[in-house]
């Protein structure tokens, strides 16, 4: 008996697992057949490690803020309905690499529809980056140089669903907007991304600076993409809070 105790010691510590999990394997062993206990254990651990992926994509995402779609203020947003995003939050759009553009402009909710569906990617288990364009800008052009950047890098590389947010604020140079056609142009087909732009895409060539370059990454953000064109006053303004 000593020997395979301490056999199935060696085993849980070859399998790194906690002292609580050393625990569990022998807790209620007096109320438990062998085979129910090993059930109860082997069930933990899947909890256990569904659980801790979960924690590891949320950290990867890294979206500002998790929203869902109950806090949505649809009396207010009327450009879009609640039965559109319901019908989006299937996330079966991941699957086929569609994409979705949220346009119009600020105030209006993009970003918390945008950030609604990332959560509800999350939850279904798939990887999920946040970045702001300017912060991808920021990605590419250093991430020969930066540990940092070239990691972020990777994990947007690997996403299933990357949101990029607040496209046209800032103007792009020339070599971001090449820079950020050859983003588009790897995701393309293989990842699906989420827009919220300020500006309709007749607008983008005046941030993009580059007619050809803006029609080339339109006709891949679009080929395969839900375009969804949001109107209406800023709901931060019209709920604004003051100090006095």
């Amino acid at each position: 008996m000593n020997a395979r105790i301490h056999h199935v010691n060696a085993l849980v510590s070859s399998l790194r697992l906690t002292a609580v999990d050393f625990d569990l394997l022998y807790a209620n062993q007096n109320d438990l057949t062998p085979l129910e206990s090993v059930e109860v254990f082997l069930s933990e651990q899947q909890r256990l490690r569904t659980e801790k992926q979960n924690i590891i994509r949320r950290r990867r995402a890294n979206l500002p803020a998790e929203k869902n779609l109950e806090s949505f203020d649809f009396g207010f947003q009327r450009s879009i309905t609640r039965e559109q995003m319901l019908r989006l939050s299937d996330m079966t759009w991941v699957e086929q690499a569609y994409n979705i553009c949220f346009l119009g402009p600020p105030g209006i909710g993009k970003t918390h529809l945008a950030l609604s569906l990332a959560v509800k990617a999350l939850d279904l288990g798939y990887a999920v980056a946040f970045t702001t364009l300017d912060e991808l800008m920021i990605i590419l052009k250093t991430s020969q140089i930066s540990t940092a950047s070239k990691r972020r890098l990777k994990i947007l590389n690997a996403a299933a669903l990357v949101l990029i947010d607040e496209v046209g604020f800032m103007p792009l140079s020339t070599v971001e907007a090449n820079l950020f056609f050859g983003f588009v142009s790897s995701m393309s087909e293989k990842t699906s991304i989420i827009i919220t732009s300020n500006k309709g895409f007749d607008e983008w060539s005046d941030f993009m600076g580059d007619p050809t370059i803006t029609t080339a990454i339109l006709d891949r953000l679009i080929h395969h993409c839900e375009i969804l064109n949001m109107t209406g006053n800023s709901y931060r303004l019209q709920h604004r809070k003051s100090i006095i």
